[in-house]
């Protein structure tokens, strides 16, 4: 019997992993398909990323280095607005390399990973977890002392263990052109229904396209994609779909399973990314959790919560403002604009010394 049963091998169920074998556990991860593949979301990530990565993983997965940002209310021959700093505020990297690298580390670690296990069943019981998961071999069940949901925003553990859905679901859409892209600003379009649309250029491997709005809208997110894409005169490839979990649940923990990333919604509400979050969660559990115990799951409950909700809480009044009228947010992007002070994973720090000093530079 495992201590825990990994469902999941993205970046977050890969970190627990990991950390959790370091700590003295017996780790089994399952995971659908193969690692890193289809891909899940956009490789736009805060510098953080090399404090989770295992030695040497930036030489390879790194693609471009990112100093800010310019904001449009329309489209590519609308003005801009830059935000910026005169150091790299974040890097782009190779998303799938990023989940293989992570995954790697913690087989090297001592994890079991088993790749082309699709779990169609949890079932929980007073001392264990059985998972059962449909394998190369046939239908196999595994049991541990605890299910770890990691499998994303249509998460089968979170569905099995009867907890409660994400407060919302977007669709996301990406593309990417091939031709290389040396620029080090990104682009943030203001166009898509309550959310937004992104450029993001990738160095040698070309530029990232992408967006998201609510599912069921019309126009459609693809359809708004395209008309995206067509308004920067690109063609992509490589393009691919997949939904955006906005907004933690009250509970991600049931009696001997909880979860983690975004099977949990630990995600950016004014970006929709989550790896970061999801990470930092990680290691909150491993912490937190003593799997003979399943008390201690309110611990991790209690210092993923403490660390992340004002955060969050504070990323839903910045994605509040996506719906503000055109002029409204002109005038709240020109009397912004220039060089900040804001970390991109940690909405709190705008009213950090450092960016209100930068704020008073301006008047």
């Amino acid at each position: 019997m495992y201590d825990f049963v990994v469902v999941g091998a993205g970046p977050a169920g890969s970190r627990f992993a990991r950390q959790a074998v370091r700590a003295g556990r017996d780790v089994l991860v399952l995971e659908r398909g193969q690692v890193g593949t289809p891909l899940a979301c956009s490789g736009h990530v805060s510098t953080d990323i090399w404090e989770f990565t295992p030695d040497g993983a930036r030489d390879h997965l790194l693609q471009n280095e990112i100093y800010g940002a310019r904001f449009h209310v329309g489209g590519p021959r609308s003005p801009e607005h830059p935000f910026y700093k005169d150091e790299v505020i974040s890097n782009v990297i190779d998303r799938v390399g990023l989940d293989k690298a992570l995954a790697r580390a913690a087989q090297d670690a001592g994890a079991d990973l088993r790749e082309d296990h699709s779990v169609t069943d949890v079932n929980e019981h007073g001392e264990y977890v059985d998972v059962t998961a449909n394998t190369p071999d046939g239908t196999e069940t595994f049991r541990g002392k605890m299910v770890v949901g990691c499998d994303g925003p249509v998460s089968r553990v979170r569905r099995e263990l009867g907890l409660p859905e994400p407060k919302e679901k977007l669709q996301g859409v990406l593309g990417f052109a091939p031709k290389a892209h040396s620029g080090n600003f990104v682009d943030v379009h203001l166009t898509a229904p309550k959310f937004f649309a992104w450029r993001i250029p990738r160095g040698d491997a070309g530029v990232e396209f992408g967006l998201a709005a609510p599912p069921g809208s019309q126009p459609t997110a693809r359809a708004l994609f395209d008309r995206f894409t067509a308004e920067y005169s690109v063609e992509t490839n490589e393009f691919c779909a997949g939904m955006i979990p906005i907004g933690p649940p009250k509970s991600v923990t049931a009696h001997r399973g909880f979860l983690i990333g975004d099977a949990a919604a630990q995600t950016k509400p004014f970006t929709g990314g989550g790896i970061l979050y999801g990470m930092t969660s990680a290691d909150h559990a491993v912490r937190t959790i003593d799997p003979d115990d399943p008390g201690t799951l309110a611990d991790y409950e209690f210092a993923w919560r403490t660390e992340l909700k004002n955060e969050i809480r504070l990323g839903h009044w910045v994605r509040r403002a996506y719906s503000l009228p055109g002029p409204m947010q002109t005038v709240g992007l020109r009397s912004m604009a220039g060089e900040i002070g804001v970390h991109m994973d940690r909405p709190s720090s705008f009213f950090s010394t450092e960016h209100l000093t930068k704020l008073l530079k301006r008047t």
